[in-house]
């Protein structure tokens, strides 16, 4: 990668607001989803994608693809998908020269820069779990040996929340590899009408790649640069350590809270905070980049007691009612 200088910078910049148009092209609406998943992008993290079908998420994952100069893979999750079919196997091949025969590795989807796990609660836990070491460590073990993923690597895996039957929920502990959880709603009734004009006709929209691989890591390497003052910080942890009912004093989250978020949610929460305002095209994080980005970053890895399940209760309202405290009080804890 190239340095990165005050041109660079600009440059980088300028080009974010280009990819945005180019998703746009194809994409009605949908404006805080897209900005939430280049957030995450930027942010060297890997996003879960939940919405009801018919709301193009696998659509938008594919159109973000075409407007990056980056390979994509789209792998459909079932319950009869295997690690091996999605992390490549070794297959015995003979040397035509020598007649000697070896074992070839054969890669699978997962090398790829950007991966669509569509459908990922539709497969069992042990194929789930293979995207694990790939998720956090951006490298795959097989068969005694370590294999290098391209960066960026980047993942985004999409949930149905309406059909249950079949499906396997996915472990806490893989939740809380993903940096955002995002859900995605329905359109506007303008954005719905715009969708029916535009889908329905023979226009094809031409999308144009915008940044590379190198590009891309150098926004990575330049969202951690990003400022923010050593209060919002503390803010952060005391948001943070607000979400747990054995420190907080918010009885709200203590009548409610199993489990509240861990430092990894801290982490998070900054590292977001400070690629959205690169995004919004500022070098520092204010009050609103945090407070926008809460909700996804906390969203799973808030666990509600059984008395808010069956209140319906969960946990972005958690996260609203936090929000509210910590902005007046500064602190919740005692």
């Amino acid at each position: 990668m190239q340095e990165i200088t005050e041109n660079t910078v600009r440059e980088l910049t300028a080009k974010t607001a280009q990819l945005k148009q180019e998703i746009q092209k194809v994409i009605v609406g949908q404006e805080n989803v897209i900005d939430e998943i280049l957030v995450t992008l930027f942010a060297g993290g890997h996003c879960l994608l939940e919405g009801v079908p018919g709301l193009a998420k696998t659509l938008m994952v594919r159109t973000i693809a075409q407007a990056l100069h980056l390979s994509f893979r789209r792998i459909q999750f079932t319950p009869d998908l295997m690690p091996t079919d999605i992390l490549g196997t070794e297959i015995l091949e003979e040397d035509h020269t020598t007649g000697k025969r070896f074992f070839k590795f054969n890669k699978g989807p997962l090398f790829a820069n950007i991966v669509l796990a569509d459908e990922i609660n539709r497969t069992p836990p042990k194929t789930q779990s293979a995207l694990l070491e790939a998720m956090q460590e951006f490298e795959i073990t097989y068969g005694g040996q370590t294999y290098k993923l391209d960066k960026p690597f980047f993942i985004l895996a999409t949930q149905n929340p309406i059909e249950q039957a079949g499906t396997y929920p996915l472990p806490e502990a893989q939740l809380d590899r993903f940096l955002l959880y995002i859900k995605i709603g329905y359109p506007s009734a303008k954005e719905e009408t715009d969708i029916l004009s535009n889908t329905t006709g023979n226009r094809v929209s031409n999308v144009q790649a915008v940044l590379s691989a190198d590009e891309i890591q150098q926004l990575q390497t330049l969202v951690r640069d990003v400022h923010i003052s050593e209060d919002l910080v503390q803010y952060v942890a005391s948001l943070i350590r607000a979400t747990r009912p054995g420190d907080t004093t918010v009885n709200y989250v203590k009548e409610w809270v199993r489990w509240g978020a861990g430092p990894r949610a801290g982490q998070a929460l900054i590292l977001t905070a400070k690629s959205r305002a690169l995004l919004k095209g500022r070098y520092a994080v204010v009050m609103e980049d945090i407070q926008a980005m809460a909700a996804p970053v906390l969203r799973h890895r808030i666990l509600m007691n059984f008395k808010a399940e069956a209140e319906q209760i969960n946990s972005d309202n958690v996260t609203e009612i936090l929000l509210k405290e910590i902005a007046r009080s500064k602190t919740a804890l005692g």
